[in-house]
């Protein structure tokens, strides 16, 4: 019997050594009876940079990989993006190796966008703090337009990135006000919804982008962090009386939307997060 697998994917980041996406991936293959390889990819574990990294998948038999902190952005400067919506991120995570050159997509955009209905249905975000304007950040601030922000707040601590993801996001939309703070704590008074878009609170980057003290009088809380998924930003905002949307979220609604593009194929939603939470830490 052979051991090759039907479909061999990829992640490629720093600090994913707990990520959940090779175990949401090899379960979406069993719904299918497909055998799913999903290798996770760090390149200073492997003593190569990322753009060695990314070579050696795209010839190394890889369908596609999925990329995240810190090399969406660089990851969207070496593949073909179709998606307008896309380019404007100018970041990707998710990565199809076509006989014509590889592909990007964004399903942290799209992702986001899910994870933020099935918490709050058809209800506006309102006025926004965003805390990281890098990669993850970029696909939040496109999907709060998507979801009809009144105004989204800027906050990076390089203001050059809030700068220009607000320049982007006013280019594809005047329906949102966009502004940019030099100070979470600045941002996030009156705002509905506090989101961090930035590493802090993982693991290996302790801590959390904006207090208690700064949520208070804001309705629901996003963090782009899911290792781990209780971290002390939602515990903050639980504590005060926000209602939150995890990380765990974004990263199973970003894993389906990625199956979808790498497979094709079409999976049981419901199945899958019970699988996922059955078999707990991904091996």
């Amino acid at each position: 019997m052979s051991c090759e697998p039907d479909l061999k994917l990829g992640l490629i980041g720093d600090n994913i050594a707990r990520s959940r996406s090779p175990l949401l991936h090899r379960l979406a293959g069993e719904q299918h009876g497909l055998r799913v390889q999903y290798d996770r990819l760090i390149p200073r574990d492997l003593g190569e940079d990322f753009d060695a990294v990314f070579a050696r998948c795209a010839g190394g038999g890889y369908r596609g990989v999925n990329v995240t902190y810190p090399y969406k952005e660089r990851a969207a400067a070496k593949v073909i993006v179709e998606d307008p919506l896309v380019r404007a991120i100018g970041a990707v995570n998710t990565v199809l190796f076509e006989p014509d050159g590889p592909r990007g997509c964004n399903t942290d955009y799209t992702g986001f966008i899910a994870a933020y209905r099935a918490a709050r249905g058809e209800a506006s975000p309102g006025v926004c703090c965003l805390i990281g304007a890098g990669g993850v950040g970029r696909a939040l601030a496109f999907g709060l337009v998507a979801l009809g922000a009144d105004e989204i707040r800027l906050v990076d601590s390089r203001a050059e990135k809030a700068e220009a993801l607000a320049r982007d996001l006013r280019a594809v939309s005047a329906a949102s006000k966009v502004a940019v703070f030099a100070e979470a704590a600045d941002a996030a008074r009156g705002a509905s919804g506090i989101l961090n878009g930035t590493p802090v609170g993982m693991v290996g980057h302790d801590g959390t982008p904006l207090d208690a003290q700064g949520m208070r009088g804001a309705a629901w809380a996003f963090d782009a962090v899911y290792t781990p998924v209780d971290t002390l930003f939602l515990r903050d905002a639980d504590a005060q009386g926000l209602e939150t949307i995890s990380g765990y979220e974004l990263f199973f609604w970003q894993g389906v939307h990625a199956w979808a593009h790498f497979a094709g194929l079409p999976l049981d939603e419901a199945r899958l997060r019970v699988a996922l939470l059955e078999r707990g830490e991904a091996a």
